[in-house]
Protein backbone atom coordinates (compact mmCIF):
# COMPACT_ATOMS: atom_id res chain seq x y z
CA UNK A 1 0.00 0.00 0.00
CA UNK A 2 2.81 2.36 0.98
CA UNK A 3 4.62 2.65 -2.40
CA UNK A 4 1.02 3.76 -3.87
CA UNK A 5 0.02 5.80 -1.77
CA UNK A 6 0.12 10.04 -1.06
CA UNK A 7 -0.86 11.74 2.12
CA UNK A 8 -2.55 15.31 2.21
CA UNK A 9 -1.25 17.95 4.85
CA UNK A 10 -1.97 21.61 4.56
CA UNK A 11 -2.94 24.75 6.75
CA UNK A 12 -6.60 24.82 7.81
CA UNK A 13 -7.12 29.20 6.59
CA UNK A 14 -6.06 29.63 3.05
CA UNK A 15 -6.98 32.75 1.72
CA UNK A 16 -10.17 32.93 -0.07
CA UNK A 17 -8.34 34.79 -3.05
CA UNK A 18 -5.70 31.34 -3.28
CA UNK A 19 -9.01 28.76 -2.85
CA UNK A 20 -9.47 28.28 -6.64
CA UNK A 21 -5.47 28.29 -7.38
CA UNK A 22 -5.07 25.34 -5.01
CA UNK A 23 -8.15 23.14 -5.88
CA UNK A 24 -6.72 23.41 -9.55
CA UNK A 25 -3.31 22.62 -8.45
CA UNK A 26 -4.57 19.70 -6.17
CA UNK A 27 -6.33 18.12 -9.42
CA UNK A 28 -3.27 18.70 -11.39
CA UNK A 29 -1.13 17.05 -8.63
CA UNK A 30 -3.43 14.34 -8.46
CA UNK A 31 -3.75 13.16 -11.65
CA UNK A 32 -0.11 13.39 -11.99
CA UNK A 33 0.54 10.88 -9.42
CA UNK A 34 -2.29 8.84 -10.58
CA UNK A 35 -0.12 8.71 -13.65
CA UNK A 36 2.84 7.34 -11.38
CA UNK A 37 0.97 4.65 -9.85
CA UNK A 38 -0.88 6.44 -6.93
CA UNK A 39 -4.13 5.27 -6.17
CA UNK A 40 -4.33 5.62 -2.49
CA UNK A 41 -4.81 9.03 -0.87
CA UNK A 42 -4.76 9.94 2.71
CA UNK A 43 -6.14 12.55 4.09
CA UNK A 44 -6.67 14.09 7.85
CA UNK A 45 -10.30 15.22 7.58
CA UNK A 46 -9.54 18.87 8.74
CA UNK A 47 -10.84 21.39 7.96
CA UNK A 48 -9.15 23.93 5.43
CA UNK A 49 -6.44 22.13 2.62
CA UNK A 50 -7.93 18.59 4.32
CA UNK A 51 -11.14 19.20 3.07
CA UNK A 52 -10.14 20.81 -0.23
CA UNK A 53 -7.38 17.86 -0.60
CA UNK A 54 -10.70 15.15 0.19
CA UNK A 55 -12.80 16.46 -2.47
CA UNK A 56 -10.40 16.86 -4.75
CA UNK A 57 -10.14 13.29 -4.59
CA UNK A 58 -14.02 12.26 -4.65
CA UNK A 59 -14.26 14.68 -7.66
CA UNK A 60 -11.13 12.26 -9.67
CA UNK A 61 -12.57 9.18 -8.09
CA UNK A 62 -15.89 9.89 -10.58
CA UNK A 63 -13.50 8.52 -13.07
CA UNK A 64 -11.13 6.81 -11.69
CA UNK A 65 -12.86 4.61 -9.70
CA UNK A 66 -9.74 2.39 -9.19
CA UNK A 67 -8.45 5.22 -6.43
CA UNK A 68 -9.19 5.53 -2.67
CA UNK A 69 -9.97 7.56 0.03
CA UNK A 70 -8.34 7.10 3.21
CA UNK A 71 -9.21 9.59 6.17
CA UNK A 72 -6.60 8.81 9.01
CA UNK A 73 -8.97 10.92 12.20
CA UNK A 74 -7.32 12.23 15.31
CA UNK A 75 -10.40 11.18 17.07
CA UNK A 76 -14.30 10.58 16.72
CA UNK A 77 -14.88 13.90 18.26
CA UNK A 78 -12.66 16.17 16.49
CA UNK A 79 -15.59 17.92 15.01
CA UNK A 80 -16.65 18.71 18.45
CA UNK A 81 -16.26 22.53 18.05
CA UNK A 82 -16.58 22.98 14.27
CA UNK A 83 -18.96 25.47 12.68
CA UNK A 84 -22.76 23.41 11.45
CA UNK A 85 -21.34 23.71 8.19
CA UNK A 86 -17.93 22.35 8.25
CA UNK A 87 -19.63 19.78 10.14
CA UNK A 88 -21.67 19.09 6.76
CA UNK A 89 -19.28 19.06 4.35
CA UNK A 90 -16.97 16.36 6.73
CA UNK A 91 -20.00 14.24 7.19
CA UNK A 92 -20.22 13.81 3.34
CA UNK A 93 -16.38 13.10 3.02
CA UNK A 94 -16.58 10.23 5.66
CA UNK A 95 -19.77 8.86 3.96
CA UNK A 96 -17.66 8.33 0.39
CA UNK A 97 -14.31 7.75 1.84
CA UNK A 98 -13.08 4.22 1.33
CA UNK A 99 -11.69 3.62 4.56
CA UNK A 100 -11.65 5.25 7.97
CA UNK A 101 -8.90 4.77 10.56
CA UNK A 102 -9.40 7.02 13.97
CA UNK A 103 -6.26 7.21 15.97
CA UNK A 104 -8.23 7.70 19.35
CA UNK A 105 -11.57 7.43 20.34
CA UNK A 106 -11.45 10.84 21.84
CA UNK A 107 -9.40 14.06 21.74
CA UNK A 108 -6.18 13.77 24.21
CA UNK A 109 -2.71 15.72 23.99
CA UNK A 110 -0.75 14.70 21.03
CA UNK A 111 -3.51 13.12 19.23
CA UNK A 112 -2.96 15.47 16.03
CA UNK A 113 0.84 14.86 16.04
CA UNK A 114 0.10 10.89 16.05
CA UNK A 115 -2.45 11.25 13.40
CA UNK A 116 0.33 13.08 10.89
CA UNK A 117 2.72 10.55 11.52
CA UNK A 118 0.91 7.80 10.75
CA UNK A 119 -0.31 9.22 7.45
CA UNK A 120 3.42 9.71 6.79
CA UNK A 121 4.71 6.24 7.62
CA UNK A 122 1.82 4.92 5.38
CA UNK A 123 2.66 7.17 2.14
CA UNK A 124 5.57 7.53 -0.31
CA UNK A 125 4.47 10.97 -1.45
CA UNK A 126 3.63 14.32 0.68
CA UNK A 127 1.00 16.49 -1.33
CA UNK A 128 0.67 19.42 1.10
CA UNK A 129 0.11 23.18 1.43
CA UNK A 130 2.59 24.38 3.61
CA UNK A 131 3.52 28.35 3.83
CA UNK A 132 4.48 28.93 7.74
CA UNK A 133 7.38 26.42 8.65
CA UNK A 134 6.47 26.78 12.14
CA UNK A 135 2.85 25.04 12.51
CA UNK A 136 1.79 21.84 12.77
CA UNK A 137 1.71 21.53 9.04
CA UNK A 138 5.36 22.38 9.33
CA UNK A 139 6.37 19.59 11.51
CA UNK A 140 4.17 16.82 9.03
CA UNK A 141 6.81 18.02 5.94
CA UNK A 142 9.96 18.14 7.91
CA UNK A 143 8.71 14.22 8.88
CA UNK A 144 7.83 13.35 5.88
CA UNK A 145 11.24 14.91 4.72
CA UNK A 146 12.84 13.09 7.50
CA UNK A 147 11.31 9.66 6.60
CA UNK A 148 11.91 9.98 2.85
CA UNK A 149 9.20 11.19 1.52
CA UNK A 150 8.93 12.76 -1.86
CA UNK A 151 7.52 15.81 -0.74
CA UNK A 152 5.31 18.38 -3.60
CA UNK A 153 4.63 21.84 -1.90
CA UNK A 154 1.91 23.67 -3.87
CA UNK A 155 1.54 26.68 -1.80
Amino acid sequence: MKSQTCCFTGHRSIPASEIESVKRKLETNIILLLEQGVTDFICGGAVGFDTLAALSVLKMKENNPGIRLILFLPCKDQTKFWKESDKKIYGAIREKADRTVYLSETYAHGCMQKRNKAMVENSRVCLCYCKRPNSGTGFTVRYAEKVGLRIVNIS
